[in-house]
């Protein structure tokens, strides 16, 4: 694994989380579902070095809390 995440791919998860602040459910999804696979597993990766998962990420984002 390279753990390389496309910059196409880091804007798509930018905008899904943005969405999500704005509670915006069909772009974040739409935004998350365009990240390819390759940059997906690493961004998963990422979240998981981190102590985190996306589901928890998405929750403090819609809570306020990032």
């Amino acid at each position: 694994m390279t753990d390389r995440i496309t910059l196409m791919a880091a804007g798509e998860f930018r905008t899904a989380l943005e969405a999500a602040t704005r509670g915006d459910h069909a772009t974040a999804a739409a935004a998350l579902m365009s990240i390819d696979p390759a940059s997906w597993q690493a961004i998963e990766h990422r979240l998981t070095v981190l102590g985190g998962s996306l589901p928890e990420l998405l929750i403090m984002v819609r809570d306020g809390g990032a």
